[in-house]
């Protein structure tokens, strides 16, 4: 089948989808967007989450045709103007990427949160990113990472 979409502002098309097949693998494999991650395929540990129609969602759950006509933003697609977003900004200065695979699930959600929750506690962070499971860190400097985009994020007009 053909799945049309709309990726990070721009119409793509994938052809000779199968049925079964993931929107993470659509955006990985036929589509060139590696930024989104394939760990655990069971929508466990966050690392492919990316926003679909706006709503935070992991790849590896939805059926590349359940994206038909939809618009999907994955961490590629977080950056504009030549610029990273704030939240990849921060997570690059406060070191919050070791291996780098939960990575882009993490920058999505925390980009999710602050849209939603400008200047969020620590509690509001831990409960956002729960879903989202590092096996290299302790979190802090993830942490760390939310918070100065936030500060960032806050102080832009």
């Amino acid at each position: 089948m053909r799945v049309s979409l709309t990726v990070n502002g721009r119409h793509r098309t994938a052809d000779d989808v199968w049925e079964g097949e993931s929107l993470l693998y659509v955006l990985r494999e036929r589509l060139g967007l590696p930024g989104s991650k394939n760990a655990c395929e069971q929508g466990e540990c966050g690392s492919c989450t990316v926003y679909l129609d706006g709503l935070p969602v992991c790849a590896c759950l939805v059926a590349a045709g359940q994206a038909e006509g939809r618009e999907v933003r994955t961490v590629e697609g977080l950056a504009g103007d030549g610029r990273l977003d704030p939240v990849q900004e921060a997570f690059t200065e406060c070191g919050a990427v070791q291996c780098g695979f939960c990575t882009p699930g993490l920058i999505v959600q925390a980009h999710d949160l602050l849209n939603r929750t400008p200047r969020p506690t620590d509690a509001q962070i831990r409960e956002a990113l729960a879903g989202n499971l590092c096996r290299c860190t302790g979190y802090e400097k993830i942490l760390d990472a939310v918070r100065l985009a936030a500060t960032r994020k806050a102080a832009t007009p």
